[in-house]
């Protein structure tokens, strides 16, 4: 009887270990609920599609801090191919070659409709009608939007979005768009210094020695400055070298890498913008980036009150990105399935 119940129990055991693996496999974003803090109740929706800063693993490394350590509800969502996999390989739309041109597949931008931040990380992407709908939906809708890098040339092409008949670009929602390398792509870093002006702004609130390899971007011609209604947080001063307290380099003055500024809707809402162009897998191993954005998340929803100068910005579990680029098979990228990221 003993042998028959244990055999039974066994069984059980392995068919329900199964099923689970079946659906981890079948995944297609990862959520995470939020435990006790000032962001219970609150739900933080990041979009990871990039092919090049590995933001498949930065992204669900903040998602868990947000989740764990403040209260958080979040979801990752991410650019998938034919196969369901997380894929970063996938090359960026060619509109010149129809032979080749196919459009990404970011499963889950329904939920943005209930969000109360987005976060974007996205570069180049082409997405499908109904889905780009979300995006633009949200864009219009009021609600904050926290970008990184290469989000302000997130999209290949226009996004179907337009005020009073004049289409919307991402330099006027964000507030500039990559116009060059500042610093040396791949061959130096950044160290990002705090407005001294804007040192009393929540944002920054115990933010520090912000350090990261990606090289500073020029978001405006040589001689101009952010456009009207941007207010500057963090310069950038290219280093030489790729290690942490390098000589800045001489030849290259600091330019504006984070800055927010304010996007009135269709309907005369207003949304509040934060715009990070630091924000590589490496970038987020600097505890200041991480501490900026997740201050900027209670910036977002008008909670600067809970911001805290201590608070935790610690990973939640093993945390060890790859480095970034477009070698994808030397740097060992390779296509994933969602679970693999959780």
């Amino acid at each position: 009887m003993k042998s028959k119940s244990f055999f039974g129990l066994f069984a059980a055991l392995c068919f329900t270990q199964s099923a689970m693996a079946e659906t981890t496999e079948k995944l297609q974003w990862l959520s995470y609920k939020g435990g006790e803090g000032p962001g219970k109740g609150k739900h933080v929706v990041i979009i990871a599609a990039e092919q090049e800063y590995r933001s498949e693993q930065a992204m669900p490394m903040l998602a868990r801090i947000l989740s764990t350590h403040h209260g958080f509800d979040t979801t990752v969502l991410f650019s998938l191919n034919a196969d369901g996999l997380v894929d970063p390989t996938l090359p960026t739309p060619d509109r010149k070659d129809e032979t080749t041109f196919r459009k990404h597949n970011i499963p889950g931008l329904e939920q943005l409709a209930k969000a109360d931040v987005l976060i974007l990380f996205t570069r180049l992407i082409s997405l499908p009608l109904e889905q780009e709908k979300h995006i633009v939906d949200y864009f219009d809708s009021g609600k904050p939007i926290i970008a990184l890098r290469t989000s302000n040339h997130g999209f290949e092409g226009k996004l179907d979005y337009k005020i009073n008949d004049q289409q919307v670009t991402l330099s006027q929602f964000f507030g500039g768009t990559f116009m060059n390398h500042h610093g040396e792509w791949q061959a130096d870093s950044t160290r990002g210094d705090i407005v001294p002006e804007m040192k009393a702004h929540p944002i920054v609130t115990g933010v520090k020695d912000i350090w990261g390899l990606t090289d500073v971007y020029r978001t405006f011609p040589v001689g101009g400055s952010l456009p009207e209604g941007c207010t500057a947080l963090v310069y950038g001063q290219p280093l030489i070298g790729r290690e942490q307290g390098g000589a800045n380099n001489p030849e290259k003055e600091p330019l504006p890498v984070v800055w927010f500024k304010n996007w009135k809707t269709s309907t005369d809402k207003e949304a509040r913008v934060l715009h990070s162009t630091m924000g590589s897998s490496k970038d987020f191993q600097s505890p200041g980036l991480r501490r900026l954005v997740i201050n900027g998340v209670y910036w977002c929803l008008k909670m600067e009150d809970k911001i805290k100068a201590d608070s935790s910005v610690e990973y939640v579990g093993e945390y060890q990105p790859l480095s970034h680029g477009f070698h994808h098979e030397k740097l060992g990228v390779v296509p994933r399935p969602v679970s693999y990221y959780r």
